[in-house]
């Protein structure tokens, strides 16, 4: 299981190329990956969010890459010579007509836009290459960070679940009891009520029923114990959990909520309770579950 925190850094040095990636990421309930890099390698912003698709699956990606380039392969230098010619005539038309000395210096001339440019005609390639390898590197490092911390959560989730276990088999204790502490308080309350030893048994045990029917939470148990069981299980998954697990939590609470309005008993109100603040701490821990 991992985290969808973390973060990730790495450097490459190749023939006077020079790349640096830095990857971070937090929580999202997609994947998100945003590239800021240099104009120059804009073309292989794709290239970079496709590699890294590969290993991530949900959370919101940063990635940052710096990029030096002292390498003089393949790079040939291009001088415009008809860009250079119109620069050079109207500036000397600038000259005669404000009556200056038109000093042209061709080192000058070379600095004007669009005059020179360098063109890197073998490098591209290799340049792809280099530039994944780091962005892989540093999402390796990524990948680490967050299976460490989501080992982490982990054992907190399975502490949690433990705890909400045994919570579930006070309640399904005390709701065995439930209906003879009400035919005994039902019938004593008749007896208090009515001035009579005599009671209906027939009428008893109608009122037994409906309340028997009314405060049953043995589907709710039932179904808690299956919840809790799919949720231990999906923490030993490789696969990214975080939206399953979600999903879990909010039936777990609905079950929880319907056995707290169905059971009229202070021990079980106070289980619920207890229930519900560890359904909610969990809740937050698996929103930073991939």
């Amino acid at each position: 299981m991992k985290s969808m925190t973390g973060y990730g850094k790495a450097n490459l040095k190749i023939e006077e190329r020079e790349y640096q990636a830095e990857i971070k990421s937090v929580n999202h309930r997609y994947l998100d990956i945003s590239v800021k890099m240099p104009k120059i390698l804009s073309y292989l912003e794709e290239e970079i969010k496709k590699e890294i698709a590969t290993q991530v699956k949900r959370g919101k990606i940063d990635v940052f890459i710096t990029f030096e380039n002292h390498s003089t392969q393949g790079k040939e230098i291009k001088i415009n010579h008809e860009i250079a010619k119109i620069y050079i005539n109207e500036l000397k038309k600038l000259a005669k007509q404000e009556e200056i000395l038109a000093n042209l210096e061709v080192t000058e001339i070379m600095k004007l836009p669009d005059v020179l440019t360098i063109q890197n005609n073998q490098e591209e390639e290799s340049i792809k290459f280099e530039l994944l390898e780091v962005v892989n590197q540093s999402a390796n490092k990524l990948i680490q960070m967050r299976m460490t911390e989501g080992s982490k959560i982990a054992e907190d989730l399975r502490n949690r679940m433990e705890l909400i276990q045994e919570k579930v088999k006070e309640i399904a204790k005390l709701s065995t009891g439930l209906i003879e502490e009400y035919v005994v308080k039902l019938e004593g309350r008749i007896k208090e009520v009515l001035k009579t030893q005599e009671v209906d048994p027939n009428r008893l045990a109608q009122e037994v029923v409906i309340y028997a029917d009314k405060c049953s939470v043995e589907e709710e148990i039932t179904r808690l114990k299956s919840h809790i069981s799919q949720f231990q299980k999906l923490l030993e998954e490789e696969e990214p959990i975080g939206k399953k697990l979600d999903f879990i939590i909010q039936e777990m609470n609905r079950e929880t909520n319907t056995i707290g309005s169905k059971a009229n008993h202070l021990e079980i109100t106070k289980d619920v309770i207890d229930i519900k603040t560890e359904l909610e701490n969990v809740r937050e821990q698996i929103q930073n579950i991939e």
